[in-house]
């Protein structure tokens, strides 16, 4: 009883590992997710979806593997037991994120899949991050393993029925429903580049009129829907930064 109370409180601590470092992860997209909404009046994440492989998925993942089991082998043979998913409504805003989540100096991208510039032979369209997330525990530092994966709204429609199809038939889909998944396929990656257009040009125009109009509200800010007058000694430190920077 004691060995067995042992053996579950190492796989407890070591899920929870890859618990913390998905907590972390999710933070910094937090982060982003306001500071868009914030600064560009836009935000390229529409939503976010993390889970944890299950010892039971783990262990069988391990068989097919062939490799030993014991928690170095499974830390070093299977990268996706953490996974985050984020769902964009443009593709340009997929390498957007992914740029940013490169840039975080505590972070560390190991391994790298784009199945959007090279989609599968199925049709299926994603980013696939492998990212080293530091986890502190209460004795030491750990660096854990994510896998995230990015994609618009019409590549994670897709993915999601097409695993449900999948499942549905035990992986013996018909050749007939096989092709009509990859013309789907097809048909979500020309509505991506049409939406992508469509949005630029929205854009564009957005932009011009921002040009043209006067500044009203300029002089206040707002956070958390809450509205801030913006001190003259700041407006003050704004002309002489724009003076200096003409000059």
């Amino acid at each position: 009883m004691e060995q067995f109370k042992r053996f579950k409180d190492e796989i407890t601590r070591f899920l929870m590992m890859y618990k913390f470092a998905l907590d972390s992860l999710e933070t910094k997209i937090e982060i982003l997710k306001e500071e868009f909404h914030f600064l560009h009046d836009y935000n390229p994440i529409e939503h976010t979806k993390s889970r944890l492989k299950s010892p039971e998925s783990i262990l069988n993942k391990m068989y097919r593997k062939r490799c030993d089991i014991s928690f170095p082998s499974i830390r070093s043979n299977i990268k996706d037991i953490a996974g985050l998913r984020i769902t964009c409504s443009f593709v340009s805003d997929i390498y957007r994120i992914a740029d940013m989540l490169k840039i975080q100096s505590d972070l560390n991208i190991i391994d790298t899949k784009d199945y959007i510039r090279n989609p599968k032979p199925n049709g299926y369209q994603s980013l696939h991050l492998i990212v080293e997330v530091p986890v502190y525990m209460s004795d030491r530092q750990e660096r854990v393993c994510v896998e995230v994966q990015i994609r618009t709204i019409a590549m994670d429609f897709w993915a999601s029925l097409e695993h449900k199809i999948f499942y549905k038939y035990n992986e013996s889909v018909p050749a007939e429903l096989l092709r009509e998944l990859k013309e789907a396929a097809d048909s979500a990656a020309a509505l991506d580049k049409q939406m992508e257009r469509l949005h630029n040009e929205v854009l564009e125009i957005k932009e011009n009129r921002m040009e043209n109009a006067p500044p009203e509200g300029s002089k206040r800010i707002i956070i958390r829907d809450q509205e801030y007058p913006i001190p003259a000694a700041f407006l003050q430190l704004i002309d002489g930064v724009q003076q200096g920077g003409n000059e």
